[in-house]
């Protein structure tokens, strides 16, 4: 992925913004922090289910996945944006979205997008 397409996913998401939060260039949804791109080492910002899943990431692809010391305590993992897969980012910031937005955007999106069974 790029730069550009990481900004164009998130941004396609209804209620999402650029925004600052803790004096970086960041993303909201429904106004709360959803990711940043990190300069220091062209990164993404990405919530994931558990430290457990973190640290399987990590292991797995090293390449791809890193944290530093400020992230270790949270579910978070730092992706490196030219070396993730687009449905996997899609899928993860899909999810923290969801969680953030409004109800009435969350069950608009499910209208438009049903999930199939």
């Amino acid at each position: 992925m790029t730069r550009d397409e990481v900004r164009e996913l998130i941004l396609a998401l209804p209620e999402t913004e650029e925004g600052l939060s803790w004096g970086y260039p960041s993303f909201k949804a429904g106004g709360k922090f959803l990711t940043r791109i990190r300069d220091e080492d062209d990164s993404v910002i990405v919530y994931v289910s558990s430290v457990d899943e973190r640290d399987m990431l990590i292991e797995a692809a090293p390449d791809a996945y890193h944290l530093t010391d400020h992230y270790r305590a949270y579910p978070i993992v730092l992706a490196r944006i030219g070396r993730i897969d687009r449905d996997w980012f899609a899928a993860h910031i899909l999810r923290r979205w969801r969680r953030l937005a409004s109800k009435q955007a969350v069950k608009a999106w499910d209208a438009a997008h049903p999930r199939p069974v």
